[in-house]
């Protein structure tokens, strides 16, 4: 049985994990996740109660019940590489005993669903609807720095999306992750099923033009264009792949369902999406 050194997972004096400063006994098996920290407080202002309220950087973690579910609420702050470090952690949190640093015997499977914002690449895909990460592509190149990402990737698709747009050798190779079936039925039954994209960035890497000018200006529209089966790519966010990829690589259940605030083909955008985001995350409080 491996002990995990100190180097690779720290455990903070008070027994906490490293980034998230949350305790195991503090976690929920449910949990749901955003972005902003602020959104964390709004989600608990709907808990029955609260068991604990913790701030760590852009980590804000409240654990407490929702209608006789135990529900656990977390900020992830921005990107994959953020991602990487909640998701590792909290599969540590469940799944390591952090006194002998050995992985536990018994296997705890996490439900995790992130709650976020995103600019819709499709006309289906109108400000104020909710869609659901069916699968998510990821620019990141995150998964492909652990072993067996093959197994959970989707080459076909990955092959045919690089074919399409031309994709720079520049770039990180594109990986394609479907979200867990049985989350995304349950949660999005109702909602818009789609394709994301997780970008590295909100500017360029998005095809957004302010004073640099981009690399590739029509990268976006051969996005819109690309199709693979009955399948487009309905929007754009910065988190879904990593979520879903880590997930399913470390046999947790993740999804992602994002309010449309902007819609990158007719130009249009909501900055007062406070109202559209509230009625998502009540959705998936009652659904998860």
């Amino acid at each position: 049985m491996r002990i995990i050194p100190e180097s690779e997972l720290i455990i903070n004096s008070d027994g906490s994990i490293f980034h998230l400063h949350i305790k195991p006994e503090q976690l929920s098996d449910k949990i749901i996740m955003m972005g902003d920290p602020g959104r964390v407080t709004m989600t608990a202002s709907f808990f029955d109660s609260i068991e604990c309220d913790i701030q760590s950087r852009e980590f804000h973690t409240v654990t407490g019940m929702y209608k006789g579910k135990r529900i656990t609420a977390l900020s992830h702050g921005i990107g994959t590489d953020n991602i990487d470090i909640v998701v590792t952690e909290l599969d540590a949190l469940a799944n390591v005993d952090f006194e002998t640093r050995e992985v536990k015997k018994d296997f705890k499977q996490l439900t995790m669903i992130r709650v976020g914002t995103s600019g819709g690449m499709q006309p289906h895909c109108p400000v104020g609807s909710f869609v659901v990460s069916e699968k998510s592509i990821g620019f990141d190149g995150l998964l492909h720095y652990y072993e067996g990402s093959s197994e959970i990737r989707e080459e076909e698709f990955e092959e045919s999306f690089q074919k399409h747009v031309n994709w720079s050798p520049y770039h990180c190779s594109p990986y394609v992750v479907s979200a867990d079936e049985e989350l995304v039925d349950k949660i999005g039954y109702d909602m818009i099923k789609g394709v994301t994209i997780s970008a590295i960035g909100f500017y360029g890497p998005q095809g957004r033009y302010v004073r640099l000018p981009l690399a590739d200006p029509e990268l976006n529209s051969k996005i819109e264009s690309f199709r693979f089966g009955d399948h487009s790519i309905t929007n754009y966010e910065m988190e879904s792949s990593a979520l879903a990829g880590l997930g399913k690589m470390m046999g947790h259940k993740a999804m992602t369902a994002c309010a449309i605030i902007a819609n990158r083909v007719a130009k249009e955008s909501n900055a007062n999406y406070k109202v559209s985001t509230e009625d998502l995350i009540k959705i998936v409080l009652d659904r998860i």
